[in-house]
């Protein structure tokens, strides 16, 4: 009942609070989470986003309110930080999950031990082929190789931190819960992968309710945004694309409400002015109304628009040069005699699965990091200013304003005019009493947007970013942006945001692994219409490590993807064959076909026998294949 109702509620959120210290995060919050809704949840850095996430999941309380969960759903949280045993290796960590999967499987083995009790056989046979269960080691391990884990003997321990996120996204899939929670689950994944997983949720019917940046993610597989802004909540019954026209309509509506009740301001303060001290019973209400007015008219929002003209120093015209530069670590190839002259103004971005080298060669051409062969020539009036993933170390009780003074105090404009650390600050969202906060009291995110800070204050003439967009909001995102789309110099970006590439370069280098660099004049789209256009190639899947298995079969090297699918599929379609036929072979057996339906029985018994012999003859041609 419950799984085909469309309109049945599975959490309810009411007036939740959270506050730290003297802090308060959010008030008086509420929202529902429907079957088949995927949800994104959209707020500021620093604004709640993980504590509401954590609240939902039971791992934190509020401070008022409550949330309410349906009892009979399965719900799996996937959060910044997974908790998994160091001690287990990622195919352990898959079978001790405690997934319903393994516990029908594990009702199956039971019932083939004892083959006299056909009832619990026929009940554990049906309770696989409800679950699928026939295919789960595959399954499985089709989801670990898309998540590139594919040594199965690896221990936790052993793993990155970016792997143990991957390692906790798959076993989550593998469980197929009816409500997912997502703490920004395209962290950690390639261009790749994002895209697996964007189809893998368009397909399976998983509810959803997640925090993400990644705005491709949102218009792709997202039905429903919720907003948290400036304390209040807003929906938009939509994908990204209708939430950013419809939040647009909304703020010029606001803005136009706002303007009238300023107007309306200027007039009931000059009538205050002139009111005696003895208030009528009608002055007394109009009085009431001129607060309420008040209020109206003193928040109008704080839009950050990046209108910059950035005086930079002088770029020569030698800039950067690569010539014929080499690097491998061991037997891995990064680059291979790799070539390319920079030239002033170019904006460049970087793609490429994992572990291809992006960073390296971010690295190289910052000479953070010897080459193997060939040189990096850096013309003398380059400034390079360098944004990498290890994020910035504080002093022990610094405030936001002195970090970024430090690096800078101003930028230069055009026309003699400079932005200061404080104004810099305010364009990325840190007001004034913010900027007198202390460090170490602010979130992932905004520390994330101090650091952008202090690399853009230095006033660079060649911007090297390398993941700029992780960890931050949607709205430090729109700024940066902005910002990046007024920036005059040469600009080179590592990023798995495929939005923010299409929206600030215009030609791609393209790590393809093994030392190949494809230089591609285009941004990320222009990039995929032309991979799509081209003629596709029959990937085969990696080998996987052996185990001791319920099933007989592995995933074996010598067939393709397609292949392995279908000699799955054809031992499935051979065990119905056969209980088909048995079936009808009783029929005969036992006489109790009508005269009229004895021809017709047999014709299906020939269509049967002759699919099995089909099937048989290409699940032996399959096998022959698997052994060479």
């Amino acid at each position: 009942m419950l799984k085909n109702n469309p309109d049945v509620n599975y959490l309810s959120v009411e007036n939740i609070s959270k506050s730290f210290g003297e802090r308060t995060l959010f008030e008086n919050l509420s929202f529902g989470i429907n079957k088949d809704q995927k949800i994104a949840f959209v707020a500021k850095n620093g604004s709640g986003k993980t504590s509401i996430l954590k609240i939902i999941n039971g791992n934190d309380t509020p401070d008022t309110g409550q949330v309410i969960m349906r009892k009979d759903i399965k719900m799996e949280f996937l959060s910044q930080e997974p908790n998994l045993d160091p001690e287990l290796t990622i195919e352990e960590s898959i079978f001790a999950s405690g997934t319903e999967i393994l516990k029908v499987i594990e009702a199956y083995e039971k019932a083939l031990e004892n083959p006299e009790d056909e009832t619990a056989y026929q009940k554990a046979f049906e309770k696989m082929e409800l679950h699928n269960a026939w295919d789960f080691e595959t399954q499985y391990k089709q989801i670990l190789f898309k998540l590139k884990l594919e040594d199965l003997k690896l221990k936790v321990k052993s793993l990155s931190g970016g792997q143990k996120k991957r390692l906790a996204l798959a076993i989550i899939l593998i469980n197929k819960p009816d409500l997912l929670i997502l703490d920004e689950p395209t962290n950690h994944l390639d261009l790749e992968m994002i895209e697996w997983l964007e189809n893998y949720f368009a397909k399976e019917n998983i509810t959803l309710f997640m925090v993400t940046h990644d705005r491709f993610f949102l218009e792709r597989v997202c039905n429903e945004i919720i907003e948290l802004d400036n304390g209040k909540l807003y929906q938009y019954k939509g994908n990204y694309s209708y939430y950013l026209q419809k939040k647009e309509e909304r703020i010029a509506a606001e803005n136009a409400s706002i303007d009238k009740a300023q107007n309306l301001f200027v007039k009931e303060l000059a009538w205050m002015r002139r009111q005696p001290k003895a208030r009528t019973t009608k002055s007394k209400s109009r009085q009431d109304d001129f607060y309420v007015i008040k209020e109206k008219a003193h928040s109008r929002r704080k839009e950050h628009v990046v209108e910059l003209e950035i005086n930079m120093e002088r770029m020569g015209r030698k800039v950067i040069e690569l010539h014929k530069i080499t690097k491998t670590f061991g037997d891995k190839k990064i680059l291979e005699g790799f070539d390319y002259n920079f030239k002033p103004g170019e904006r460049i971005g970087i793609i490429g699965k994992n572990g291809t080298g992006k960073s390296t060669f971010l690295n190289m051409v910052t000479q953070t990091l010897p080459v193997d062969g060939g040189k990096v020539v850096v013309g003398e009036t380059v400034k390079i200013g360098y944004y990498t993933q290890s994020g910035i170390n504080p002093k022990e009780g610094q405030k936001v304003i002195d970090v970024i003074k430090e690096f800078g105090e101003y930028i230069p404009l055009a026309k003699g005019r400079t932005i200061s650390a404080a104004q810099l600050l305010e364009r990325f969202l840190f007001d004034r009493k913010k900027q007198y906060d202390f460090v170490d009291r602010l979130s992932g995110g905004e520390l994330k947007r101090l650091y952008l800070c202090t690399v853009l204050i230095q006033n660079p003439n060649f911007l090297i970013l390398d993941e700029p967009t992780n960890d931050l909001d949607i709205v430090t995102l729109n700024v940066l942006e902005s910002f990046l789309l007024d920036y005059p110099g040469c600009l080179l970006v590592v990023s798995h945001d495929r939005y923010f590439m299409d929206k600030i370069v215009d030609h791609l280098f393209v790590f393809k692994g093994e030392g190949v660099v494809e230089d591609f004049p285009g941004n990320y789209s222009d990039f995929r219409s032309y991979e799509d256009s081209a003629e596709p190639t029959k990937a085969e899947l990696k080998p996987v490590s052996d185990n001791k298995s319920w099933k007989q079969n592995n995933v074996k090297a010598g067939l393709t993807f397609n292949e392995q699918k279908e000699f799955n599929k054809i031992e499935k379609e051979l065990q119905d064959l056969e209980r088909d036929k048995a079936a009808i072979e009783k029929l005969f057996s036992d006489g109790s076909i009508a005269d009229g339906d004895i021809e017709v029985k047999a014709s299906e018994l020939e269509k049967v026998l002759k699919a099995i012999d089909d099937k048989t003859e290409r699940w032996f041609e399959l096998s022959a294949k698997m052994e060479e």
